[in-house]
């Protein structure tokens, strides 16, 4: 039986005194800039303060401290930890040039000592070596002599290596930890990647290591997309960090931002100019002091109709992870401020993980944190209502019911809300690592005549929707994969027992990777896990993701970023297919999607303003030495119609998070619909907040269905004019027809609208 969340069973967690502690009182707006100014000082006093012996962020302090090591009077055993320690700091911390000389330097002292070293132990001294020169190859190559197919699985043409001493390294390494440990799938893998670095795939790979070619051919030709940002001016070496893709100053153009999750990184705002290229204008946006960030959640807190930004810090760190997060408002400008001490959010838990929807139908977004848990460092999910004022109160024990969304729910690191039962009200899953998930039904003011924010019911529905049990899950969201007018929710696998499933995975041998859930909804308030049925089971290390509509089908497709903090953890990109809702087909070779590197912020997004998505993701890993650059591949087009809404809120939230639309065509004489329901789709990537919809053949749009939860009106608007976009306020009868400034890159033009304005029956 589900349990009801009230007053009277809410577990003590923190008292009263601690979270007010946590949480200061709201203080008075402070002046342009200063925030941001105060904020970056306060990161760089969390990082300057914290150990260098323990804090993963560190690896270039702690290289002196192994070279010192070296210089005493060691023992053997000693002296071989120290220098396979100090071999894994350089490559951390992007040297991998003095990696491979402390490496080489290891296995000479082993070959001189060879009858005291365990072929384990060599093998394992071979490995650390041959990886070493692996990012050695991709340093001077992908990085230093960057061009569009770096890195693109399988590696043909501009990304073979030029630079050929890091690749020759690692296929004669992992040749050798083969030879003293035929079963390493991982080697196995790894030395058939060295083979493509330098051209020789897969006729000089040995047969009995070879991966085999079939393993890149896809289940469809979607066409290839190309990778632009290099030439679109979206330049930037980041760490993991996350991607938003929004118009930011009203101009009809959207821009990018992207962060970065090191300690000290900057981030960055690239300006759509609308002739292809982008200009870089972290600066002049104020965001020179916004330091750091896994990830960032689009909103607009305060209804004015600028998109604003939270940025998200800490996460994977444990205890070195205490760090504030950041909410961002957009002054209209092209400027932003960080709000964060005067909103009342300056709290600091390490995390990656929100989202945000009006839970309590009051016309303003509230905001849902969750935190990375454990037993012996416990951080609590926080639920912050919006006052109307730019300002929040964390919903707080022992007065208010929707605490129970503030308990410790585990390590959290995926959180998503979405209408699942249709009843108009917004319900939450957390997807969380090393355990349980939850689904809590959001069941409304317990006083349904006096409703207060603060006197909220959820329910955890977890166990009679179907989704109990334990699993390693990562990016979550809602979304409705089969167009049946019901969200179901997305879980991506993550966790590995070791580097070995990659290669496993590779090829296709037995693992025990964690692997993605599909929850199809079952209209009856319980979910069917389908992702064998549904193709979405073949990808792992899933640690970001998002959906669009590659080819304005009107069918959700989804791209997953997957990689690990592991170097060893390349793995292309996976980019699926929806065909027609009954299943996901790999497209990730045809398309071109494949990139090596670590993938985390992705967006679906048309940014050409033409009619087709493009997909924009930030690469990169979570060592100092593992940074790229971002990719957006420009999407070539497929012949399919499509419409797009800007929805404006007037009783509800003004960013129409939690509306829903239902647009309705006949297609080769068929009717069909298809479904959209509008929020923070992702947890971990930042589309637009424009609703881009594909219609397929259909020459023209029978009726578009918006519904609005919180006013209860529904919206009808009939024979709509396709391959145009319309803005919608919740409050007329009429779509009105908008022109957006299209481009190819180098040339320009604009998109002229439909004369007349399409009228609500």
């Amino acid at each position: 039986m589900a349990s009801q969340i009230t007053r009277d069973n809410l577990p003590d967690v923190l008292s009263q005194e601690e979270l007010d502690d946590k949480i200061p009182a709201p203080i008075a707006p402070l002046p342009h800039l200063e925030g941001a100014r105060r904020m970056g000082e306060r990161l760089r006093t969390l990082f300057s303060e914290s150990d260098w012996r323990a804090d993963p962020n560190k690896p270039r302090e702690r290289i002196p401290y192994y070279e010192a090591l070296l210089t005493k009077n060691l023992s053997l055993r000693d002296q071989m930890i120290v220098r396979m320690e100090l071999g894994n700091e350089q490559t951390r911390a992007g040297r991998p040039n003095q990696a491979v000389d402390t490496l080489e330097a290891l296995v000479k002292l082993m070959d001189a000592n060879l009858d005291k070293v365990p072929k384990q132990i060599q093998a394992q001294i071979h490995q650390e070596l041959a990886l070493a020169y692996l990012r050695m190859g991709e340093q001077e190559n992908c990085v230093g002599m960057h061009n569009p197919l770096s890195c693109i699985l399988p590696l043909h043409g501009g990304a073979v290596h030029q630079k050929r001493a890091g690749a020759e390294g690692a296929v004669h390494e992992y040749t050798k930890v083969l030879e003293l440990n035929p079963d390493s799938y991982l080697a196995r893998w790894l030395l058939n990647i060295g083979y493509m670095q330098l051209g020789r795939y897969p006729e000089d790979v040995p047969k009995q290591w070879l991966a085999p070619p079939e393993r890149f051919e896809s289940e469809y030709n979607i066409g290839n997309f190309p990778d632009v940002a290099g030439i679109a001016g979206i330049h930037a070496m980041e760490l993991s960090g996350g991607t938003i893709v929004e118009d930011f100053d009203g101009d009809g153009l959207l821009d990018v931002m992207i962060s970065s999750s090191g300690p000290l990184d900057p981030m960055h705002f690239f300006h759509n100019n609308g002739d292809g290229t982008f200009t870089d204008r972290t600066k002049e946006a104020g965001l020179a002091d916004e330091l750091g960030g896994l990830n960032m959640v689009l909103t607009d807190y305060n209804n004015d109709g600028h998109p604003d930004v939270l940025v998200l810090r800490g996460a994977w760190w444990g205890k070195f992870g205490e760090y504030p997060l950041s909410l961002l408002r957009n002054n209209g400008n092209g400027t932003f401020d960080d709000v964060t001490e005067e909103a009342g959010l300056m709290t600091a838990h390490p995390g990656q993980a929100a989202a945000w929807a009006d839970y309590d139908g009051d016309g303003w977004l509230d905001l849902f944190v969750g935190h990375e848990s454990k037993p012996d460092d416990v951080h609590p999910s926080q639920l912050f209502h919006n006052n109307h004022d730019g300002t929040f109160t964390l919903v707080k024990a022992p007065g208010a019911a929707p605490d129970k969304l503030g308990v410790n729910l585990g390590f959290v690191k995926g959180v998503a809300w979405g209408d699942y039962n249709n009843d108009g009200r917004p319900d939450l899953y957390v997807s969380a690592m090393f355990g349980r998930s939850f689904l809590f039904r959001n069941d409304g003011p317990r006083d349904r005549e006096h409703p207060k924010a603060g006197d909220w019911t959820f329910t955890d529905v977890t166990e009679q929707a179907g989704l109990g049990g334990k699993r390693y899950t990562f990016p979550t969201w809602f979304f409705d994969y089969d167009n049946d007018g019901w969200l179901d929710i997305f879980a991506g696998g993550y966790s590995t027992t070791s580097m070995e499933d990659v290669g496993l995975f590779e090829f296709n041998k037995p693992n025990k990777a964690s692997v993605s859930h599909l929850f199809h909804n079952n209209h009856d308030g319980t979910f069917k896990d389908v992702p064998h049925a549904a193709g979405l089971d073949r990808s792992i290390t899933n640690m970001a993701g998002n959906f669009g509509d590659l080819d304005n089908d009107g069918w959700l497709d989804v791209y997953l970023g997957v990689g690990d903090s592991s170097f060893e953890c390349l793995l292309a990109k996976p980019m699926f297919r929806n065909d027609r809702g009954a299943h996901f087909q790999d497209v990730t070779t045809s398309g071109g999607f494949g990139n090596l590197q670590k993938g985390h912020g992705i967006a679906f997004a048309d940014i050409e303003n033409n009619g087709n998505e493009d997909v924009f993701e930030e690469l990169g890993g979570a060592f100092q030495g593992d940074r790229f650059m971002p990719v957006l591949y420009k999407n070539p087009g497929h012949g399919n119609h499509w419409v797009t809404l800007m929805l404006e809120g007037v009783r509800s939230n003004r960013a129409a998070y939690g509306a829903r639309i239902r647009v309705t065509v006949r297609e080769n004489g068929r009717a069909r619909s298809i479904y959209r329901a509008v929020g923070s789709v992702s947890s971990f990537g930042g589309n637009s907040m424009r609703q881009h919809i594909g219609v397929g053949q259909a020459n023209s749009i029978e009726e578009i269905e918006i519904w609005w939860p919180t006013s209860g009106i529904r919206q009808h608007f009939r024979n709509v004019q396709v391959d145009s976009t319309y803005q919608v306020r919740e409050d007329t009868e009429a779509l009105v027809p908008v022109a957006l400034k299209s481009f190819e890159f180098g040339k320009t033009k604009i998109a002229v609208p439909p004369d007349e304005h399409i009228h609500m029956h």
